[in-house]
C-alpha cells in the first residue's frame, strides 16, 4: 500500500493537467463574458455631417464668407475652403483683391484652393462638400462639414 506522499508519477500528471485544464476553461468563459464590455466602452459613434445652407447665390468668380468657411464659385462649380489655419487655428482673411486666404496671427498664406503657400503653416486647408440646394429650399448651397 502506498501511502499518500509516495503518489504514483501519472496520478501527478493527471492533476497538473486537470488544473491546467479547468484555468484555461475560466480564462475562455472569462474573455466571453468581458469581450462585449470591453467593446462597448471602446466605443465612439461616428460623428454626424453638419449641413449648413447658404441662402445666397454669388455669381461666377464670387464668394460668400461664412464662419467657418469661405464658399467659392467658379467655372467648373462652387467649392468651399475651411477658414481655420492648420497652424493655431486661428480665423483666417481672404484678400480679394490677392486672391489669398492670410492668418492675422502668423501670416500663413493660402490659395483660394486651400493650398499652403508659405507661413509656419505646414498642411493644406481642408475642403468641404457642395452642392445645389434643392428648389423647394430656396436658392443656394448646402456645405457639408
Amino acid at each position: 500500500m502506498t501511502t499518500p506522499s509516495e503518489e504514483h508519477p501519472c496520478r501527478a500528471d493527471r492533476r497538473t493537467f486537470l488544473e491546467r485544464l479547468w484555468g484555461v476553461v475560466w480564462l475562455g468563459v472569462a474573455a466571453v463574458l468581458l469581450y462585449p464590455l470591453l467593446r462597448f466602452l471602446g466605443y465612439h459613434a461616428p460623428r454626424q455631417p453638419k449641413l449648413v445652407k447658404v441662402h445666397k447665390e454669388p455669381p461666377v468668380g464670387g464668394f460668400v464668407v461664412e464662419h467657418d468657411f469661405i464658399l467659392f464659385v467658379g467655372e467648373k462649380g462652387p467649392w468651399a475652403v475651411s477658414r481655420k489655419c492648420t497652424h493655431l487655428g486661428c480665423r483666417l482673411n481672404y484678400k480679394e483683391k490677392e486672391q489669398l486666404l492670410l492668418c492675422p496671427c502668423h501670416q500663413s498664406r493660402f490659395t483660394v484652393a486651400g493650398r499652403r503657400i508659405s507661413g509656419p503653416a505646414r498642411r493644406d486647408l481642408p475642403t468641404f462638400g457642395v452642392a445645389r440646394m434643392a428648389e423647394q429650399e430656396g436658392k443656394g448651397y448646402v456645405v457639408t462639414l
